[in-house]
């Protein structure tokens, strides 16, 4: 766990991407109006959860105003409302909101990270940048020694997962795993894969991602690991 604790750290004092750094400090210091009384975290996002987690989630970056505002990925917008629901249904956190960092949120068995630390313009990261933060990625699935199942939100970054595990040395399946909703590998090394839709509000506000679509996912997740008290 102390060794989590430094890999955290090390990305909270990342400032290797200057595009990054400029926007996130910029968005820390003008805030959004109705944010006006918050102090901004405004630095990178560290991982969240149990280190002794089975499910790890794969996200994309964190919101300008969401965890570039509270500290924690997926804290204070609405992809978050989802995910945390979802994970308090499903008996992975002890909450169904994450609003700031000290709201008293804990995750049992489950550990957050995301293939971008900084809060992008525009939610786009570049493809250097990309590769800049794939090292915590790496650091983070090699410190989650009980790791069995992988739930990834989006393309993005599904294929950046299968990028990092390349690079820890795996062998990837051929044909190589396609993303889709709810598509599920079981990879060489012994995890499970399971691809879902991110629950951006473009996703959730048009219907292409529903809650009962979004609530399989981690009712298949729990499925599959022994032990986990599934939810009816």
């Amino acid at each position: 766990m102390s060794t989590l604790r430094l890999l955290n750290t090390d990305i909270v004092a990342c400032t290797q991407c200057t595009r990054l750094v400029a926007f996130r400090q910029a968005v820390a210091e003008t805030k959004r109006r109705q944010f006006r009384d918050w102090t901004y975290w405004g630095k990178p996002i560290p991982g969240f959860g149990d280190p002794n987690a089975r499910l790890y989630i794969l996200g994309l970056a964190p919101a300008a105003h969401g965890g570039n505002r509270t500290g924690r990925v997926f804290t204070g917008d609405r992809s978050g409302d989802w995910l945390y629901e979802a994970l308090h249904h499903f008996g992975f956190a002890n909450q169904a909101s994450s609003t700031h960092a000290q709201d008293g949120l804990t995750l049992t068995d489950c550990y957050i990270g995301a293939t971008v630390r900084c809060a992008p313009p525009a939610n786009k990261p570049t493809p250097d940048e990309f590769t800049a933060c794939r090292p915590f990625v790496l650091r983070e699935l090699q410190l989650l020694k009980s790791v069995r199942v992988v739930v990834v939100l989006g393309k993005i970054a599904f294929d950046h997962y299968l990028k990092a595990t390349r690079e820890l040395g795996h062998h990837l399946p051929a044909p190589l795993p396609k993303f889709g909703h709810g598509v599920i590998y079981t990879m060489p090394w012994g995890v499970t894969l399971i691809g879902s839709y991110h629950p951006s509000q473009q996703n959730t506000f048009t219907g292409k991602l529903t809650r009962p679509m979004f609530h399989r996912i981690f009712s298949e997740a729990g499925r599959r690991l022994s032990g986990t008290v599934i939810a009816n």
